[in-house]
């Protein structure tokens, strides 16, 4: 079984920026203990970050044929982000959206999300952890689903 998790734009800069809000761990020590909890379950995790929309919408249209699911963070693509929902709608996979940090805690815009309509689930507020609890619970569905 094959998930791909997206990353939006900045969160290339997670470990340096806002440590507060974000926390510490760098995006590659997130993709690392995903790859790692996606051994464990055996399934192969596809990571992916791009900082601009159009790459995003790419890599959904170039890898979902081969794919089971989407864990996405949109970053503020979250919030008007039209185009990545039209692509994430038509893969037709299922998809849970993550973010690090409470979007509901926030500035008041931060708490629309163009992606919620078409996700199966949302996670906010845990942190990186909150990308491990999207992968399990995905795959988790995915099985289940698989299984008469």
């Amino acid at each position: 079984m094959r998930i791909l998790v997206m990353h939006g734009p900045n969160l290339n800069l997670l470990g340096r920026r806002e440590q507060s809000l974000y926390g510490e761990k760098t995006l590659d020590e997130i993709n690392a203990l995903l790859k790692k909890e996606g051994q464990t379950m055996n399934v192969e995790v596809v990571a992916f970050q791009s900082n601009h929309e159009g790459a995003l919408i790419d890599f959904i249209q170039e890898q979902t044929p081969s794919a089971r699911g989407i864990v996405i963070n949109p970053g503020a693509l979250t919030h008007y982000g039209l185009s990545l929902a039209d692509a994430l709608a038509d893969s037709k996979l299922p998809i849970i959206e993550v973010h690090l940090s409470n979007i509901y805690n926030r500035e008041d815009w931060r708490a629309r999300s163009v992606i919620a309509p078409i996700a199966r689930g949302q996670i906010s507020g845990l942190g990186w952890k909150g990308y491990l609890a999207a992968l399990q619970a995905l795959v988790v569905e995915l099985k289940a689903e698989a299984s008469p």
